[in-house]
């Protein structure tokens, strides 16, 4: 991030404790939303350079890591995809928006089940550290461009590409009218961002459930990581009896799609699937829900009577 006084917290959300929260009543009293963010991504070979983060682990040309990542977008995609089929999963892309061009076909194939388009930036290989606020929102408005261009969709969504960030960020995306941002990890439950306009919420994407983190850092095997998506939606359905709750399953096309790994997966969806007040949904739809339900404003309004009565302790 560019360089700002030190500070001891974000500064982009405030505490609240969960029973002093509002109810949230998803569509049909469902007790919880579920969504699943299958992040479409294009890595360059040998991108531009950026000072502060190197792409690649090992020194360019890197054959071995661009060529696995290349593997979703040739193979992976199609069993996460088919797997999502036969639970009646719709999923919200996450996506590096210059697949767009290179691999358009991949597009088609999600836009025509009716799959939700978010921004992941233009490539997974192309951070906004070191960029000036100029050149960040010139990256915010070519997602928007390229996504309405291609899918006729407009953007609600954003995860910074490679999950990179400035201080402003936040505050340009809701300028822009991103309604919802995946870039914070803090809840179980839609919260509000403070923002200098709009009102942005921060959406729940869990990198707990994120199949780099389950197969790449903890080296967990196909049955374990499916297991854990099963226990994570027992445990949030349980507490939605009290109050709606999120799940996400952020997935990579060239981890999950291996092979070895779909079944589990397929098999863990499935069983979500099986139960009775789930919402599957999609990103875009669970902030449209937030916003005309009154949960935002409740959800704030609890937020600032919170705040002042820690004022007047």
């Amino acid at each position: 991030m560019s360089a700002e006084p030190m500070k001891s917290d974000l500064g982009l959300y405030d505490y609240l404790p969960w029973p002093n929260r509002p109810k949230i009543v998803w569509p049909g009293n469902k007790k919880i939303a579920v969504w699943i963010a299958p992040n479409i991504e294009f890595y360059e070979y040998n991108p531009p350079n950026n000072p502060t983060r190197t792409p690649w682990a090992r020194p360019n040309p890197d054959v071995l890591q661009y060529s696995h990542r290349d593997y979703g977008n040739r193979a992976g995609w199609q069993r996460m995809m088919a797997a999502m089929d036969r639970a009646g999963f719709r999923g919200s892309v996450s996506l590096n928006v210059a697949l767009c061009d290179h691999h358009p076909e991949i597009i088609k194939a999600c836009a025509d089940r009716g799959w939700e388009f978010f921004s992941h930036g233009i490539y997974n290989t192309r951070y906004v550290y070191n960029l000036d606020i100029e050149q960040e929102r010139e990256i915010i408005r070519d997602a928007f461009d390229t996504v309405r261009k291609h899918t006729g969709q407009e953007l609600a969504g954003w995860l910074s590409p490679a999950l990179s960030n400035n201080f402003w960020t936040m505050d340009i995306l809701s300028e822009a009218g991103i309604q919802y941002t995946c870039d914070m990890f803090h809840d179980d439950q839609p919260m509000p961002v403070k923002v200098k306009s709009g009102k942005l919420i921060s959406m729940p994407y869990s990198l707990e459930m994120n199949d780099v983190i389950v197969y790449n850092t903890q080296k967990v095997t196909p049955r374990h990581y499916g297991e854990i998506i099963k226990r994570q939606f027992d445990q949030l359905y349980k507490e939605g009896d009290e109050s709606g709750t999120v799940m996400c399953i952020p997935l990579h096309p060239y981890l999950v799609g291996q092979p070895h790994r779909i079944d589990a997966f397929a098999e863990a969806i499935e069983y979500i699937a099986g139960h009775d007040g789930v919402w599957q949904t999609t990103g875009r739809e669970i902030a449209a829900a937030y916003h005309s339900t009154g949960a935002y404003d409740a959800m704030s309004a609890a937020i600032a009577a919170h705040n002042n009565g820690k004022e007047t302790r």
